[in-house]
């Protein structure tokens, strides 16, 4: 007798338009036949396709099934066969919900499906929405927390931004389905997560919330959903961090696939179904939901350590030993996807605020993941190409140090002015581990709500950001780099030790989200303290969409 079967993940929505919606799951077995039943009494059914993933792999580093501590089970990077399983659910009207419910049989006939959920075409323009905004879960420890009091507090969300970085290491299959954490992706996003977190002794079991098996969720590219070079290093967090500009995989590797051998998104990428743009596909979309017409960017680039000690290919300098094997080098914070001006990126971008769904979009938002303003330490330095300076005595390497002019800061020069231009009316973001907002001169507000899991703090007060000395230009150690004075939350702010209010929320123990409101065009901010489990969750802050 073998087990009985079991679901990967729970159902969740995707890609919806007038009339369809898609439904995704995922299983550890290939099957003979996986449907979706529909409708009154489930009568209607849709067929799944089935196809595998084809890079996700578990190492010595995973915590997964009996893998407690490092290498227990795996000494190295193995392939974990997974099957992803999508059918299209079609002839709905919009506004209508529907109850759903996945089946999936295995190749012994043994059958396993889903609870009953609920789903719904797209909304039209006029229908009031709840809208999540989220970002930088990466399996942190009040994530799961963060999610149950989103569904605690208001109730079924109709859709979900998530602004990046929704796991560590993108092709680690354990982080998105179920790592022993009880943190990963997907079980906090579905309600079937099971963290644990003990403060004063008294230990509370989060499960997260059942969120996406509801509302669909837009999702854009994060630094970790990008992997390096494929199977060059011992473990995925090293293969993780071996990313190399296309332009130098291109001379090192002339004969070889570029996509195994400089930097890749097949795992995010074969996990979502998301609208695609002709020139981005889905690395860079836009799509018009109810009011708001949503456009989502591919901002990000490679984080390095900004230590100067020479141990680390870092952000301003290679690693000492590896000086004279450029193919080592990790050519500083590299950006993946241009966004200058003249870049594909950018005219497309050009382009679609100029359509007219865009124009003529009630709320229009656009959504990446690096920060044009923040507090965080990740804003530094300038977010521009990695100029390279290589220093030799006679023939011999001393040093590769990498500058990033602060005048060719491609989100600041370039793209900020055509949101401008464009009455963008909100931009989204993550990445610092932070709750900060800011309100430019011409009203286009900024937020970065992505203290939902953990945070490394604000550089406000005493505590400044790691910054090289001597270098061209000056980093910012304190404040916003692009000179916006961060907004005091406008209902209750949390108050520092000198008693004045603190424009941020950079906490360990409290874990913040923001709902969106295109009802009333408000954007609202709760806070949740977990070293108080039975506490209130507390609105601090709300604006409003002009």
């Amino acid at each position: 007798m073998t087990s009985a079967p079991q679901l990967l993940t729970d159902p969740f929505l995707q890609l919806p338009t007038e009339t369809s919606v898609r439904v995704v799951w995922f299983t550890e077995f290939a099957g003979v036949n996986h449907t979706v039943t529909y409708g009154e009494n489930l009568k209607h059914t849709a067929k799944a396709n089935t196809t595998k993933l084809s890079r996700t792999r578990e190492d010595q580093h995973s915590k997964v099934a009996n893998q407690t501590k490092d290498g227990q089970v795996d000494q190295k990077p193995v392939q974990r066969e997974i099957w992803r399983h999508e059918a299209e659910v079609t002839g709905l009207t919009p506004g209508l919900r529907v109850n759903y419910r996945i089946t999936s049989v295995r190749e012994d006939g043994e059958s396993v499906s889903s609870n009953v959920f609920s789903l719904a075409a797209t909304p039209k323009p006029d229908t009031p929405l709840k809208i999540l905004l989220t970002s930088d879960h990466q399996l942190k420890p009040m994530t799961s927390a963060n999610l149950q009091k989103v569904v605690e507090t208001v109730g079924r969300v109709d859709g979900v931004w998530f602004a990046g970085d929704l796991v560590n290491v993108s092709d680690r299959a354990s982080e998105w389905f179920d790592d022993n954490s009880g943190g990963a992706l997907f079980p906090g996003l579905q309600g079937r997560a099971k963290y644990e977190m003990t403060h004063n002794g008294v230990k509370t079991t989060y499960t997260g919330g059942q969120i996406i098996q509801h509302a669909p969720m837009f999702t854009c590219i994060g630094n970790h959903e990008v992997m390096g070079r494929f199977a060059r290093t011992g473990s995925l967090d090293d293969e993780f961090d071996d990313t190399i500009p296309r332009v130098v995989a291109q001379k090192i590797y002339p004969e070889k696939s570029l996509i195994d051998n400089s930097f890749n998104t097949n795992t995010y990428e074969e996990i979502f179904s998301l609208p695609k743009s002709k020139d981005g596909g889905k690395r860079y979309y836009a799509v018009s939901f109810g009011d708001v017409r949503l456009v989502v960017l591919y901002v990000t680039n490679m984080w390095r350590t900004p230590k100067l000690d020479g141990k680390h290919k870092g952000r301003y300098r290679e690693a000492e030993n590896d000086l004279n094997n450029p193919e080592n080098w990790g050519y500083g914070q590299m950006i993946y996807e241009p966004i200058v001006k003249g870049s594909k990126q950018y005219n497309w971008l050009e382009a679609e605020l100029n359509s007219p769904e865009f124009e003529q979009a009630k709320y229009k938002v656009v959504m990446f993941h690096h920060p044009p303003h923040t507090l965080g330490d990740n804003i530094v330095p300038a977010y521009t190409e990695p100029v390279q300076i290589i220093e030799r005595d006679n023939s011999n390497i001393k040093a590769v140090r990498y500058e990033y002019p602060k005048d060719a800061d491609y989100i600041i020069r370039d793209v900020v002015p055509l949101l401008e231009a464009a009455n963008v009316q909100l931009v989204f973001y993550g990445h610092s581990h932070l709750w900060n907002r800011f309100v430019s001169s011409s009203g286009m507000n900024f937020l970065e709500t992505s203290n939902v899991g953990n945070t490394y703090g604000a550089a406000w007060g005493d505590k400044k950001r790691e910054v090289p000395i001597g270098y061209q230009d000056d980093y910012i150690k304190l404040g916003d780099p692009n000179s916006l004075e961060p907004i005091v939350p406008t209902i209750s702010p949390l108050v520092g030790e000198d008693g004045k209010p603190m424009p941020y929320i950079a906490s360990n123990d409290i874990t913040v989200f923001s709902i969106f409101d295109t009802g009333t065009g408000t954007i609202s901010s709760y806070r949740f303290d977990t070293r108080k489990p039975d506490s209130e969750v507390l609105k601090f802050d709300e604006f409003e969409l002009k």
